[in-house]
């Protein structure tokens, strides 16, 4: 069990490794992949949304194709450590569409986050808002992204939990 309220097994697991590979394989198409019949298939498929597994389906966009693009990874340490300090970042963070993702995370600071821009100073623009919103930033490092050799838009979910009772 992933969160509690559903028994997964490896033909869930394996519903779930090829949604996430392709959201808009037909239902005839997945079924096959995964050896059932279309019918029970789709229950399942129905199941796992319902049941939180499945967030959402989408394109995976090629944002060099469209334009200029700058990938920033930071390191950000907040000056202070109560709940609320963390809640008051993270809040704010959010609002950010160019932070793509946000991770808090244990050792020599708190949060590892990725940017998204056109540009550095496009990125120098909105880490300079964050730290004028005195959110509660002691420092940052910034890391510039020169090369990215691969990015894959997918977890291993069938290496990760393939001891699932079938």
């Amino acid at each position: 069990m992933l969160d509690g309220s559903l028994k997964l097994d490896r033909i869930d697991i394996r519903i779930l490794a090829h949604l996430q590979q392709n959201g808009r394989i037909a239902n005839v198409d997945l079924a096959d992949a995964v050896g059932l019949s279309p019918s029970p298939c789709l229950i399942r498929v129905k199941r796992l949304e319902k049941g939180g597994y499945v967030t959402g389906y989408g394109a995976h966009v090629e944002l060099e194709k469209i334009g200029n693009v700058q990938l920033v990874f930071t390191q950000v340490t907040l000056s202070d450590h109560r709940r609320e300090d963390f809640i008051k970042f993270e809040s704010a963070t959010r609002k950010v569409d160019e932070i793509v993702e946000c991770h808090l995370v244990s050792g020599g600071f708190d949060y590892l986050m990725k940017f998204v821009t056109t540009g550095v100073v496009h990125y120098q623009t909105i880490i300079e808002g964050l730290l004028d919103a005195h959110i509660g930033i002691e420092k940052y490092f910034s890391y510039i992204v020169i090369k990215s050799p691969f990015t894959k838009g997918h977890y291993p979910v069938e290496k990760l939990f393939n001891h699932q009772p079938a």
